[in-house]
């Protein structure tokens, strides 16, 4: 149709104004374009470079050398060791279980390992290295370095791990290390980016754990330039850490050894603490278990063997097992007595084989009783209505406090696991614990170290050296850290009559030499290494009103489980104490028959440095005794030979 023109004038006019606008919005836009290019190219060029720079350089932590541990003497306990890896990178491997096929044909792969790594691979980016294999040997690295162009995404490596040269006989004091866990992280309110390096080591227990603050150093830092994806291409610079400091122990490793390999084939305890400064030679609890096993993860089977064990390999004995003390508590219920002015070291009790107490009959060990004895021949002869007698006249309360005095009750600050605070009952902990009366039967119960009365092995030792001494010998395990020394364990007087402490060293020292004495068949001969000590026999089970009529059933015709523990404890020499010694076999009958000739054999070895001459011993004993050294030496030669004297 044709339109006038008029009305096309009007569609132009129209048309004209909508170009105008459409234009001008174009021009404003470009414009604004423009300008922001412009801002962002030269007016914000610095920022975003810096920007650009911060994606493209990663910061990335080196973790430190782990501190290294040493014996008193210098002797290497804990270090760090060149270990051989293979890892595997998964974008770089391609067929994955093609490589791991090929790799297996090389070089034996755990199973276990082997899951674990499919694992991690399966969580983390595909660049990222994960082990394979971890420690494994310079052949079988040459192995996978020869055939590297067939195994593609396979590297070998070499990092640090950590090593325990001296296996079992450590291995309570120490502990081990092992890869960081998510319970690990779980229970650290704000853990470090090191601690989140794959497999990086932190101390799980022990020693290792105890003072991770000062073995674990403190990690460095690279620059590395990464591509898009974060692959590594180059490093650019870095800074290294600062390795933790190593430590040296006041364990005198030798002596360890010798007091693990006297304590084989037992479940028992032995602590040697040094009377002067209260440090810790040697610290044993057997059987033991080797810590290498559980630095890369311990297999089932070898875990299984361990916690189904009946001996409780696992157990620190020597801090964390607490015991009913038995007759090894009877000196501190008779410095109780004597300290209150309540007996006299002449005063006698009349000991017809029990004692009634508020109409229940306690038994002495000897069922016709020792007659008429005194604080000598109780602890000689260890007599137990003697003290039985003495507990109802001084109280529970005095006792535990006179305890706690000693060491017992005490939980002492070493950076072991589980330390135990024993326990030195009084009224008030009973209310409080059992909401019920202090009875005069518990007392008589814990005169002589039984009833609610818990002592460990180091807790006893600890009363040893402090009765040998009559100052707060504290236990002192780090000597020194980084070449600094740690204070000792020296203490202050305990403040108590030095008549008071004389009387009992006596009557220990009657104990291991006068014939009577129930250690006597386990003393040192030699003049100048005269031992004081005493005998104990803690019950386990409960012995009826039939059973004592019938008589009591011997140890020996009992299970294991059920029979008596043996205990002993000692100092040496007598007149100028350097070694206190507890010995605690579960089960093991008699503190005469099975403890004391253990503590006896380590004191020795204590005193002597080594391998003490057959002089020292007993004539009886001698051919036992070089037997038994003989067999010590071709099991550990480390341990030194017999020698039949000394210069």
């Amino acid at each position: 149709m044709r339109r006038n023109p008029k009305e096309l004038d009007v569609l132009h006019r129209t048309m004209s104004r909508r170009a105008a606008l459409l234009g001008g919005a174009q021009l404003v836009f470009v414009g604004a374009l423009g300008l922001r290019m412009r801002y962002m190219q030269v007016d914000q060029a610095d920022q975003f470079r810096m920007l650009a720079e911060e994606n493209r350089i990663n910061i990335r932590l080196i973790p430190p050398d782990r501190g290294e541990l040493f014996d008193r003497n210098g002797k290497i306990v804990a270090r760090n060791s060149p270990s051989y890896r293979i890892i595997i990178v998964r974008e770089d491997a391609g067929e994955v279980d093609k490589v791991i096929a090929d790799l297996s044909r090389l070089v034996r792969l755990d199973e276990e390992d082997l899951n674990r790594a499919l694992t991690e691979m399966r969580r983390s980016a595909p660049f990222l290295p994960v082990t394979l294999a971890d420690q494994v040997s310079w052949e079988d690295i040459s192995k996978v370095a020869v055939n590297a162009p067939a195994l593609p995404g396979i590297t070998p490596e070499v990092g640090l791990t950590r090593v325990y040269p001296r296996g079992a006989d450590l291995a309570h004091v120490v502990g081990y290390v092992g890869p960081v866990s998510d319970y690990d992280l779980s229970q650290i309110e704000d853990p470090e980016p090191v601690l989140r390096i794959p497999r990086f080591q932190i101390g799980k227990v022990g020693l290792e754990a105890k003072r991770e603050d000062v073995l674990r150093g403190f990690a460095g830092a690279k620059r590395v330039e990464v591509n898009a994806t974060g692959r590594v291409m180059r490093e650019l610079d870095r800074r290294e850490g600062v390795s933790g400091a190593d430590l040296q122990l006041t364990i005198d490793a030798d002596l360890q050894a010798y007091v693990q390999a006297r304590l084989s084939g037992e479940s028992a305890a032995a602590v040697v603490m040094d009377c002067e400064t209260g440090d810790l030679r040697a610290i044993c609890s057997a059987p033991s278990f080797d810590p290498n096993l559980f630095v890369r993860g311990i297999s089932v089977a070898d875990y299984r063997g361990l916690t189904e064990d009946p001996y409780r390999p696992l157990a620190n004995k020597s801090v964390q097992g607490t015991y009913p003390p038995g007759s090894t508590f009877k000196m501190i219920t008779a410095l109780a007595a004597l300290e209150d002015g309540l007996v006299g070291p002449d005063d006698t009790v009349w000991c017809p084989g029990h004692l009634e107490v508020s109409g229940r009959r306690f038994h002495c060990w000897k069922r016709a009783g020792h007659g008429h004895v005194d604080l000598l021949n109780s602890l000689k002869q260890s007599c137990d209505v003697y003290y039985y007698d003495l507990a109802m006249k001084v109280g529970i309360d005095k006792i535990s406090a006179m305890a706690k005095r000693f060491g017992i009750g005490v939980r002492h600050d070493l950076p072991m696991s589980a330390v135990a605070e024993g326990l030195a009952p009084d009224r008030a902990w009973k209310e409080r614990v059992h909401g019920d009366v202090w009875r005069v039967g518990d007392t008589a119960n814990a005169s002589i170290g039984q009833g609610f009365m818990l002592a460990s092995p180091l807790q006893l030792a600890v009363m040893s050296a402090r009765i040998a001494t009559g100052r707060a010998v504290a236990p002192r395990l780090v000597k020194s850290i980084d070449g600094i020394e740690e204070p000792d364990g020296a203490g202050e007087p305990l403040g108590l009559n030095e008549n008071n402490l004389r009387k009992v060293r006596r009557a220990m020292f009657a104990v291991s030499n006068d014939r009577r004495g129930t250690g006597y068949r386990s003393r040192i001969i030699e003049d100048s290494m005269r031992m004081a000590g005493k005998t104990g026999t803690s019950q386990v089970r409960n012995i009826t009103k039939a059973e004592r009529a019938a008589g009591v059933i011997s140890n020996a015709d009992l299970p294991w489980e059920r029979r008596d523990h043996a205990l002993f404890v000692s100092f040496a020499p007598v007149e100028n104490p350097r070694f206190a010694v507890s010995v605690i076999v579960e089960h093991g009958g008699g503190g005469s028959t099975a403890a004391a000739p253990v503590a006896r054999d380590i004191m020795l070895q204590a005193l002597y440095e080594g391998t003490p001459p057959l002089s020292a011993y007993p004539t009886a004993d001698r051919s036992k005794i070089k037997a038994q050294q003989e067999r010590l030496h071709r099991e550990r030669p480390e341990i030194g030979a017999p020698v039949s004297d000394r210069a």
